[in-house]
């Protein structure tokens, strides 16, 4: 048995949650926030026997798409910010990161 741990973006959750349901999928929806955009995503907890990761995966990547987004760097630490004009960048954002685990034991009560 394996744990898939799916850190998605918040606007692929939704279709991401319906399209493992749809596959018979049981998955556990975490609400979390990104390190580098400090943003909300999702962290999908999702428990399959090892035969069907695969299948579990290629939904995953099916459905959590990769985009270009525009933000604002955040202004220099320690620095003068009064000279600091911020320029918006382009960063890629969206996909899936994903975690296959080991499960030694299971129990449902």
């Amino acid at each position: 048995m394996k744990l898939v741990l799916a850190v998605v973006q918040d606007k692929d959750s939704n279709r991401l949650v319906d399209a493992l349901g749809k596959k018979e999928f049981k998955t556990t929806k975490l609400s979390t926030t990104g390190g580098f955009l400090k943003e909300g995503n999702t962290t999908l907890m999702i428990g399959c026997n090892d035969e069907y990761v695969d299948d579990a995966l290629k939904i995953i990547k099916d459905n959590c798409s990769q985009r270009e987004q525009m933000v604002a760097p955040i202004s220099p630490m320690g620095g003068n910010a009064d000279s600091y004009i911020p320029r918006p960048i382009n960063v890629e954002v969206g996909g899936a990161t994903v975690f296959v685990l080991p499960v030694d034991s299971f129990f449902q009560f």
